[in-house]
């Protein structure tokens, strides 16, 4: 699902329990690269709702956020940011981060 203002991603936040939130730009050559990832791991079993967001039109929430680059993953337990993710080092690397805050 892709997101294109502050409000609808605030809204999916709250909304779900498990919420991943990946933020891109569509001229990073990196984002295209950890894009694919996401979708890997998108398709695996895991409780995470994914929507993806391209950040040149969320100004206020990278703001808000302090985003300090992308790629950039964050993970939403309970509207409660649980994680955040830079360095898209694997698919299992990403899997087994999913799977930590949902034991939590």
């Amino acid at each position: 699902m892709e997101v294109s203002n502050t409000e609808a991603l605030t809204h999916l936040i709250e909304d779900n329990t498990f919420e991943a939130v990946y933020l891109y730009t569509p001229m990073c050559g990196t984002c295209q690269v950890a894009s694919k990832m996401i979708d890997v791991v998108e398709k695996l079993p895991q409780p995470f709702h994914f929507v993806k967001a391209n950040l040149n039109y969320l100004p206020q929430f990278a703001e808000g956020q302090s985003i300090e680059s992308v790629p950039c993953l964050l993970l939403f337990k309970d509207g409660v940011e649980r994680d955040r993710i830079y360095a898209f080092q694997s698919v299992p690397f990403l899997y087994e981060t999913l799977n930590k805050i949902t034991d939590r």
